[in-house]
This record gives C-alpha cells, structure tokens and sequence, in this order.
C-alpha cells in the first residue's frame, strides 16, 4: 500500500478516535463526566437523606453510618460530608452534623419521591412487594419537583406509603406518628401495625414472608429472649425480636377491635358456598380492584363450583360469573360459609 494512502487512513482512524472521545455533550469523555455529576449527585442525595431519618428519629450520623449507608468506605463517606458542607447544605455544631434548610428541602424532596414512587407501584403496577424498595431507591434521584407533584396528584395525595411511613408534603412538613414496637406491646393487649420497616432487605423479607402489613391488628401471645409470638386474623406468627422490634403499633381500647374477619374462601369445596365478609388487608393495588370489579364485595355469595386435578386453581360462581382463581387469591377473600348447597 503507498505510504501517503497508509498516512490518509491513520489520519482518519485518529480523528475518529479523537471525535469520539471529544465530541461535546455525545462523546466518551462528555458522557463520563455526566456519569461522574450524577453518581456524585446521588450520593449527595442520599447522605442528606440519611441524616434527615435520624434527625427525625432523634438520633444523629456518624461516619460509619453514613458510609454503611451509602455503600461506601470511610474516606469517600468524608469526602461526601465535606462536599455537602462546602454547598451549604450541611454544618457542623458541637461536633454533630446538621441539615440546613437548603439540605433539608433536598433531602423531603427525594425521601417524598421514593414514597410516593412505592405507593405508585403499590397502587398501578404488578410489581411484587420485594421490588418496591429497589425500584423507588432508583426513581426518586430521577423525579423532579413537578413530576413528584404531578404523581402525589394522581395517586390523589397519599399521606402514607404502603410500609406505613407518612409522605412528605410539597410544603416540607412530615408529620410525625407515635407508635411503640411490637417488642413492648404487653402481652394480650390489641394495638394496630403503623409500619413495617423496607431495609435492610434479610428484615423486610421475613415480615413480607409473613403477610404483615399497616392497618392490621395484632395481639402479643409471648415474648423471650429468642422470640416473639402473636396473632394477626386468626394466624399465629413467630419472629426473632431483633425483627419485630422494627415493627410499629399503636394500642387499641378492647372495643376498638374489629370483629373477626371470617375465614379464606380456599376453604369452601365444590358445591359449598360462603357470604364475603372482606377482602384481605394484603390484597391491594390491581389485584384488589380486579375483585371488587368483579363483584367481590361485603355481602356478595360466592360458590365453589369446580376444583382443578392438581386443587389448584378453583373455579367459584360469583354473581352469575364463573372465576378461577388461585389458592393465594382465594385466600385474600374472607367469608363466612353458608350450610347447604349453591
């Protein structure tokens, strides 16, 4: 090949390369700067976040905990610190880190939208409850004010997520609930669930394994060094305290209690039938609307008609409709059994 030719295509390939690298706002370097912007802002985002729970908790961060809970080592953690103070949104007084009010709004702003991101999931999606957490961890660095205040406004304002945890307002205001731990309930004593913790993620997976969730009534049977036994709807449940002791309850006068709540349509076999007393607690979202639209309602008779080999799913007769549906869907409609045939 000519040496001017072999010249011409070096040229090219290096300002290709060069163009690649270089070009404004598309290139390489261009988009690791970004990256680089948006990790930063992220982390940034998420220190003030943290602090802002244990201020509000009463408590305050160190260094370790801030590192614990932005995933990274003790020096990058002081870095973060040292950033958030020279943007003024963090000072330092008697030793202690503090929000400003510029700190603070930041901080409502994106803890407002990983709420209302888990309600939106909760209330439009089928996304199960184990993805909640992840998915709003994600989406709140992403949401700006006016597409946090456009989701509040079509999720008509929520004032709590589906962990019990209230939303902050737009105006800045984060109510403050009273509650005690499920670990110093007295024992037979009635009090309602006002939140279930999402993190860490071993916690939150062994009190969604158990169907916990706000708005239920519990009653302590026993509590040990080793576990904590109680009752939610008829079930009895077993936790190890250090995964109850997350758990918030408000007590309850004896007769606030609400009246048992029947049993799970899964028991009816062919040819019985049962009034529906209520639809379970854990059924929400989609899947709670799909049943109301389906009749399932307070009062609605429903009537196994036909099970599959296997058990699994079973065919019911409701409002002249016949529905499959599976044994955990079954499970969600309380009813109460009617003696004789449908």
């Amino acid at each position: 090949m000519p040496q001017p030719l072999i010249l011409l295509l070096v040229s090219i390939v290096i300002m290709a390369a060069t163009y690649f690298v270089f070009w404004p706002n598309k290139g390489l370097l261009a988009r690791i700067n970004a990256f680089r912007r948006i990790s930063g802002r992220v982390l940034r985002e998420d220190a003030l976040k943290h602090i802002q729970k244990l201020e509000f908790s009463g408590q305050y961060p160190t260094i370790r905990s801030l590192a614990g809970a932005l995933g990274v080592d003790i020096e990058q953690a002081a870095k973060v610190i040292a950033d958030l103070e020279k943007r003024q949104m963090v000072c330092v007084k008697e030793g202690e880190w503090h929000l400003t009010q510029e700190g603070r709004e930041v901080a409502l702003q994106v803890i407002r939208a990983h709420r209302l991101w888990e309600r939106f999931l909760l209330e439009e999606t089928g996304y199960g409850e184990e993805e909640w957490h992840h998915q709003a961890e994600e989406h709140e660095h992403k949401l700006t004010a006016e597409e946090i205040d456009a989701l509040a406004h079509s999720l008509g304002h929520p004032s709590h997520d589906p962990h019990g945890d209230p939303i902050p307002t737009a105006e800045g205001h984060l109510p403050r609930e009273e509650g005690i731990s499920l670990t110093k309930l007295d024992p037979d004593k009635p009090a309602r669930i006002i939140h279930i913790p999402d993190e860490p993620d071993m916690v939150a997976a062994q009190i969604q394994a158990e169907g916990l969730i706000p708005g239920m009534v519990v009653r302590v049977a026993d509590v040990s060094p080793l576990r904590i036994r109680f009752w939610v709807n008829g079930d009895e449940h077993v936790l190890a305290p250090l995964v109850a002791n997350g758990i918030a309850v408000v007590p309850l006068l004896e007769e606030h209690e609400p009246a048992p709540s029947g049993e799970p349509l899964s028991v009816l076999r062919p040819g019985q039938s049962g009034e529906v007393v209520m639809l379970s607690p854990r059924c929400r979202g989609p899947e709670r609307r799909r049943l109301m639209d389906l009749g399932v309602l307070p009062g609605t008779v429903v009537g196994a008609e036909l099970a599959s080999p296997t058990g699994d799913p079973t065919a019911y007769r409701i409002r002249d409709a016949l529905i499959a549906l599976r044994r955990d869907q079954a499970e969600w409609i309380r009813i109460k059994p009617i003696t004789g045939e449908v």
